[in-house]
């Protein structure tokens, strides 16, 4: 039994074959785009799955970063979008909704407007990082900024779904879910298999259920010898997968994990069973220290919701809860663009010391005299 519904199997799907921009176009066989569809793409997907060599000599495991803040607008998103957007075009939609802490608004608002649609973003007042709202803006969307938090917009924009011509394109809409399933497909076809374990943020619950539906369709059609347990990491504030409730009053840095009662629960719990897997619970501080520690030692920035696998993992090696020689994979799931508010904060931003224009000047200040 797979996680996600099958209702989407029995739609008409894109024969596109392997090439081609965007990910319609590469595994259109798997997806449920019909194949007279008009593809609303920006050439998502293909992201890095970079070698994580200093995190594998600290784990004591084989690392690799699936960098997915290298999609168009900089996070994940993308993958769902460009199916979401182009099935709701195709079944004749005018505009798109979605609730928002950040990312989602940002994808759909630039996937909205590249298909000629009306984005509509409802967002928690004064709960979203500028540089995620800035993307939404600058796209077009209509935004709305509503007196409550994330579960409250979630359930404004399912109303407005229903009552009015407008397609909900947040990842309770499971064709969403089916583009994000792609990225488990790029993993097992760069490295081969599928790794021991795969690691990701979780905030709304439904990347993880997708990631794992996308490794249980690869296995099951032999493109795989192992199907990966799947690890999910909350933050400590705002951790209802690991608390087993509802959090009514999310509080996090991570903004683009800030959910407290997830819209894809059941499937984020059904996958973490059906895989063996998992749900912890990090601080703040520590995800931080992660974020710091990927840009300064892999040359990866990201978010701070990104960062939350890679802190669950040193926490966990920390306490010697991690077999050595694992193959894992961790999605980090947006660029650090997104929040560079929170990047810098404790660091010193005034652009450095100022100095004579002197060769030895410079050598001094930098420590190499």
């Amino acid at each position: 039994m797979t996680v996600l519904a099958d209702a989407a199997d029995a739609a008409g799907f894109l024969g596109a074959g392997s090439t081609g921009s965007g990910i319609i176009a590469r595994y259109g066989d798997w997806l449920p785009v019909a194949k007279d569809a008009r593809v609303i793409t920006l050439g998502e997907g293909n992201t890095p799955l970079v070698p994580a060599d200093t995190l594998s000599d600290r784990l004591g495991c084989r690392v690799w970063l699936k960098v997915e803040g290298a999609n168009p607008t900089g996070s994940f998103k993308d993958r769902g979008m460009t199916v979401a957007v182009t099935v709701a075009a195709h079944e004749g939609a005018t505009a798109v909704v979605c609730a928002s802490t950040g990312n989602t608004s940002a994808s759909a608002a630039a996937y909205a407007a590249r298909g000629g649609l009306l984005p509509i973003v409802l967002l928690p007042a004064g709960r979203i990082a500028a540089g995620k709202l800035a993307q939404a803006v600058v796209h077009g969307a209509r935004v709305v900024q509503v007196e409550g938090n994330f579960d409250t917009c979630l359930e404004l924009a399912r109303k407005l779904a229903d009552d009015y011509p407008v397609s909900l394109v947040n990842s309770v809409n499971r064709i969403r879910l089916e583009g994000q399933k792609t990225a488990a497909f790029e993993v097992v076809d760069t490295l081969g298999d599928a790794p021991d374990v795969h690691v990701m943020p979780v905030g709304n619950g439904g990347n993880l259920p997708a990631y794992w539906r996308g490794y249980v369709q690869y296995a099951d059609a032999g493109k795989t010898t192992r199907r990966p347990r799947m690890w999910g990491f909350q933050a400590a504030g705002a951790a209802p997968l690991v608390l087993g409730h509802p959090v009514l009053n999310p509080e996090t840095k991570a903004t683009a994990i800030r959910v407290g009662n997830p819209a894809s629960t059941a499937l984020a719990l059904a996958a973490r069973e059906e895989s063996g897997g998992l749900f912890e619970a990090v601080p703040d501080e520590q995800i931080l220290a992660a974020q710091q520690f990927l840009a300064a030692k892999e040359g990866v920035f990201v978010e701070p919701a990104s960062a939350v696998g890679v802190a669950g993992l040193l926490a966990k090696a920390e306490r010697k809860e991690l077999d050595h020689d694992l193959r894992i994979v961790i999605t980090v799931t947006g660029h650090g663009l997104k929040d560079i508010d929170t990047a810098l904060s404790g660091h010193d931003v005034g652009g450095g010391p100022v100095v004579p224009a002197e060769l030895t000047a410079i050598a001094d200040v930098c420590g190499l005299s």
